[in-house]
Order: C-alpha cells, then structure tokens, then sequence
C-alpha cells in the first residue's frame, strides 16, 4: 500500500471515528435529564404501600411523644401544634389518581381514578387521619397537652375540615388557623409561624410542633420541630 493511500486511509478512519463519538455524545445520558416520571411514580406507589411510609412516620411520632411527656411537666401551658395535609390527614387517595399531579378545580367523580380538583376534594371532608400522628394526638391529650391545628387550608373549606377532624379522630383542639379567604402567601411559613407566636402570646408553650414540609417548621415559636416524610409533593 502506498504512503498516499495510507494517508487517505487513515483520514478516513479518523473522519468515521470522530463521527462515532458525535453520534455517541448526541445520545443523552442518564445525568443529562431527569428521571423517567413513570418510575418515579411507581417508586412513590410501593414506598406508600410497602409500609415504608408508616415505619417512618411511626419512627417520628414515637420520638414526638417521648419528648411530649418529657417537656410537658416542666412549662404551665404545653402546646402541641399540628399540621393538617400529609401531618393529621393523609390525601392518599387524591394524589394516587391524580398521579400526584395538583388540579386546583374539578370533580372528583371518577375516584378512585382521578383527575380529582383539591377545592373540591378538601369539601368532601374524607380524609383518613394518619394513625401514627393520631397516636401523637391521643398521647398530647392524655397528659394535658392542649393541641391546636394550623393548615394552609382556606377558610372557605373550615366546615368540610371541622367535620372531616372530628370523624377522623380528633374530636377537641383549643383552635385550627386557616389562611384567610381570598389570602395568598409566598410560603406557608408566611402564614404558620405568626399563628404560632400568637399561640404563645396567649401564655402557651409550644413543646412540639410536627409537620411535613419543613415550611411548617421554621420561623417564630419554633421550639422543637419534627419533620415527617413526605416525598408527594413539596410545598415552599
């Protein structure tokens, strides 16, 4: 083979290879995009079902209920604050058919497939209570802890939430906050921890205030926050 038509050769060959590598860099990898939705959402599927999810949040109320007996005898007033949504609630059904998507408006009619609008699925008033936190609030109970409720609820949906705590088990709590109607706040902590510090400036000691969205636990009258799991959706 002569020396011209190895030369030619191996341009050809480099031309071929460095075509190779564009086609390959075309192609995305895993770390260039997001992971596939629809696994997402079947790993969100099994860790509700797999008991995953209710070994963790019994993990956290133990912890909230050791420390409620632990604080309460040392303060005059000792106050437990709860969320409401994913804290003293579970919308479980609501979010499975609507693939966890959020649709503010709609029907709910074709439960348990969705879509299923929050507005109306909040004056339903179905909620099932998250049993592990229904435990934190029976232990509050039983040793004079009074408990009140704060949730980014409208007060437009106050009755539907009233009743829907009542027949989930929470049956007495001194006061439940709800945002205003017509009120809009960039983040829920906007709204929460001025609830909490009037709380306290009725002579109340918050030992223990529990939410799932770290938006529920920062800001004024923040004692001790305890944080459950929540990878459902994500609230600032």
């Amino acid at each position: 083979m002569t020396n011209s038509r190895c030369a030619a050769l191996r341009i050809v060959m480099v031309l071929a290879l460095s075509g190779a590598a564009l086609a390959l860099a075309a192609e995305p990898q895993d770390h260039d995009h997001p992971r596939n939705h629809d696994d997402l959402e079947t790993e969100l599927i099994q860790y509700h079902d797999d008991g995953t999810y209710d070994r963790l949040l019994r993990e956290v109320a133990a912890r909230v209920i050791a420390h409620l007996r632990e604080e309460a005898p040392k303060v005059k007033k000792p106050a437990l604050v709860l969320d409401i949504d994913e804290t003293a609630l579970s919308n479980w059904p609501k979010l499975r058919a609507n693939h966890f998507a959020f649709f503010p408006t709609g029907p709910c009619d074709l439960l348990p497939a969705g879509p299923c609008g929050e507005d109306t699925w909040e004056r339903l008033g179905v909620d099932a209570a998250l049993e592990p936190v229904q435990t934190i609030y029976r232990a509050a109970r039983s040793i004079g802890v009074t408990v009140f409720f704060i949730t980014g609820r409208n007060e437009t949906f106050r009755a539907a939430t009233e009743q829907n705590l009542h027949n989930a088990g929470y049956p007495v709590w001194a006061q439940l906050y709800m945002e205003p109607e017509g009120s809009h706040f960039s983040s829920a902590v906007d709204f929460k921890s001025p609830r909490r510090k009037e709380i306290e400036d009725q002579g109340y000691t918050i030992i223990a205030n529990v939410g799932d969205q770290q938006s529920d636990l920062t800001g004024e009258a923040q004692k001790q926050g305890f944080r459950l799991p929540n990878p459902f959706y994500f609230i600032p």
